[in-house]
Order: C-alpha cells, then structure tokens, then sequence
C-alpha cells in the first residue's frame, strides 16, 4: 500500500535512522548542513528546539512535497554542556564529571510540512542520573564502546545503559536521539499514521 506523503529525516545520525526505522515507514535521509554551534547565553533546550527546526526547513527546497523531520539533542549539567566527545580523552572527562550526579539530555524534535508550510515542534526532556563511575569502569566502557559520537558519551541504546542509575522521561526514545512517541503524534497530526 503506498504511504500517504513523502517522510525525510533531515540527519546523518545513525542513531536516529534506526529510531526511525522502528516505525516502519518509508522515508528518506538527507543531511541538513546545519551549524550546530549554541548561541551566546542560549538555554540547551533552546539550543535543541532551534536546531532542530533549523534542520527540517534546511531541506525544503529539495523536498517541498515532503514531511521533513529534524531532531537535536543537548545535553548539560546545569550550565556545563556535554557535547559528542569526539575522542577518548575528552569521554573520560566527560564521565568523571557526570559520575554520581544528574545530567539533563534536551531532545528536540521538529515535524516540518514542506507543502504546507505548518511546522510542529517539541522538546522532550530526559534526566540520567549516572551510577559512581570509578576510571576503571569509565576505561572498560569506552575501550567497549567507543561511544565518542554520543552526547555526553552514554550510548544508552548499547553499553552505556550500565552507566545509568535511572532517569526521569516521557519518552525514553528521546535519550538515544528522537522522541517517537511525540513524532508519531505529529505525523497522526500531519496525516500519516503510523499505525
């Protein structure tokens, strides 16, 4: 049976093409191009919410027929951020300082209606709260892992659940990248259903 309108995923995250890929609908995935830098004295989940409307529209011209998702994620400890590592030492650092303590995963995701112009968007929050994580356990994690392309280094799909105590959410989707419960109630609200 043919899917009602066209579904883009305007990202390059692995992570969340397969969040995507458990609706089972047909979509597409494009890079957005989109500078991820926080403005100066910008709230994290302002920072999320503005990406990742900033993402959907950024494909418009190239799929104006389409409904365009785009999804940003910031994580931070009051007003230190926990951004992708990138390498292992700075995961180390990252791990050592959110040991024992609560760390807030911004998950932001945006439902773009390129035909329409009707944008929807929300932010959906999650709270970790990190076991004591000692260098031993933080060296076997990451040597395991690997997670340097994972906010805050906690590859929570994988591995990184065994750095968790637990958390607080709505939508525990939202900590690996894409809230899908508050995307399937967009795309109901846009007119493709995913059930």
């Amino acid at each position: 049976m043919a899917q009602a309108r066209r579904l883009v995923l305007a990202s390059t995250s692995k992570y969340r093409k397969a969040l995507l890929e458990r609706l089972g609908l047909a979509f597409e995935v494009a890079p957005p191009g989109v500078d991820e830098a926080a403005l100066a004295g910008e709230a994290p989940p302002d920072t999320a919410l503005r990406l990742s409307v900033l993402k959907a529209r950024a494909l418009e011209a190239h799929y104006a027929d389409a409904l365009i998702i785009g999804s940003d994620q910031v994580a931070a400890m009051g007003a230190q951020r926990f951004d992708k590592p990138g390498n292992h030492d700075n995961s180390v650092r990252q791990l050592r300082a959110l040991s024992g303590k609560a760390a807030d995963f911004h998950t932001a995701v945006t439902l773009f209606d390129a035909t329409s112009k009707r944008i929807e968007s929300r932010v959906v929050p999650c709270r970790v709260y990190f076991r004591a994580l000692d260098d031993r356990r933080i060296e076997s994690y990451l040597r395991r892992e690997q997670p340097y392309d994972c906010a805050a280094s906690a590859k929570a799909e994988a591995l990184g659940i065994a750095l968790i105590a637990r958390m607080e959410t709505d939508d525990p989707t939202s900590l690996i990248g894409l809230p899908l419960i508050a995307l399937t109630e967009m795309l109901e609200r846009a007119g493709l259903p995913v059930i």
